[in-house]
């Protein structure tokens, strides 16, 4: 949602993705952000959940302010700026009849870092 309202402000924005744990434990599932493009500082990460008591995610460019910190193995960052969800996440949205359904269900990639340097350029891609 916040990557259209960009969008229709005529502010580059893209999703981008975490790749955490909900308990400290597996297993994982997928948290989207958002990017937005500035001329003064580039690729910025936003994430619209906001500030509540143990979470600060304020908008201070240059510096990001996640949400969600990464604090255990299999957790990531990914850097990745897509201009459509991933297939993975829009599939879970479809098929699912209720807010139990996502919850019981929630996306997860594989971490893949073998190879990283030969992935195809269109892998990364940047919403206008």
């Amino acid at each position: 949602m916040l990557a259209a309202l960009l969008r229709a402000n005529e502010i580059p924005a893209g999703l981008c993705y975490q790749r955490l744990t909900i308990t400290d434990v597996p297993p994982f599932c997928l948290h989207g952000l958002n990017a937005i493009y500035s001329k003064r500082y580039g690729w910025y990460r936003i994430d619209a959940r906001g500030n509540k008591q143990g979470v600060s995610a304020e908008f201070c460019p240059p510096v990001e302010k996640l949400a969600f910190p990464i604090v255990m193995q299999g957790e990531a960052d990914l850097p990745e700026i897509w201009a459509e969800p991933l297939p993975v996440i829009t599939e879970v949205l479809i098929n699912s009849k209720t807010y139990q359904e996502v919850a019981d269900n929630l996306p997860d990639i594989e971490l893949v870092t073998a190879n990283k340097s030969m992935l195809p350029d269109s892998l990364t891609l940047a919403a206008n």
